[in-house]
């Protein structure tokens, strides 16, 4: 059965590279300035075991409690593997200690109080050996100012990147963000992308931008996007959570 799903996947992350290095070829960009991110959230951690054997080596998943068991057994199956852990899901302050555990980076910062509970939390596990690096986060944003959709206002990203500068142990590397449902994308990444190149003006080392899914991963890429997020178009429908 391994074989027979490595085989799938090899074919679906053929086809996502295939795609990501057309849009990279037309936005007039090199293949490596782009970063896929394999979406396993709800897929059991031999799907992620089998991405890392393929070279998909970063990973994310968006809820704490699924991704720490799953990190954890994958790290079983394929202990030499240099997986890196994203966050790209909404985080509550409470979870802080949880995701810093496995997480080497945390996309869906959106306020303050977040950015304080992580920067403790990393400290705490920095100074009791269970990290050997700070966390790197990125800001999240709203595009349509929705507040159900999670993210910041455009208007408030200054001023958070601020705090997460002076706030220690978290670096700031840059934004995150989703397409607003029913809109054009390629607008929607604009946005983003005068909103990166304003930030990077204060902060120039947060100079990644996490946008752009299955289905819009192209006009993402011709606006800027350093970063797409896939995971329909990688492992199919979706899964079952590992256990």
């Amino acid at each position: 059965m391994s074989d027979a799903r490595k085989g799938e996947l090899a074919a679906s992350l053929a086809e996502v590279e295939k795609r990501i290095a057309a849009a990279c070829e037309s936005a007039g960009r090199a293949r490596d300035e782009v970063k896929l991110l394999a979406v396993t959230k709800t897929f059991p951690a031999l799907d992620a075991a089998l991405l890392a054997d393929l070279g998909a080596l970063d990973l994310a998943e968006n809820r704490d409690q699924e991704a720490g068991a799953k990190a954890e057994e994958v790290a079983g199956l394929r202990p030499d593997a240099r997986i890196r852990w994203h966050m790209v899901g909404s985080l509550q302050r409470n979870k802080a200690k949880s995701v810093v555990r496995w997480a080497d980076e945390v996309q869906s910062v959106d306020s303050e109080r977040l950015a304080e509970a992580l920067a403790k939390a990393t400290k705490s596990a920095l100074d009791s050996g269970q990290r050997d690096h700070p966390l790197d986060v990125l800001i999240q944003v709203s595009l349509d100012d929705d507040p159900k959709r999670g993210g910041i206002r455009l208007s408030e990203v200054s001023h958070l990147a601020e705090r997460i500068a002076h706030v220690g142990d978290i670096r700031l590397r840059g934004l995150m963000a989703v397409a607003p449902l029913g809109t054009d994308p390629a607008e929607a990444f604009g946005k983003l992308a005068r909103a990166s190149e304003r930030l990077r003006e204060e902060h120039p080392n947060a100079r990644e931008i996490s946008a752009g899914m299955s289905n819009d991963l192209e006009q993402a890429i011709t606006h800027g996007s350093t970063c797409v997020r896939v995971g329909t178009a990688l492992l199919g429908g979706r899964g079952l959570a590992s256990p």
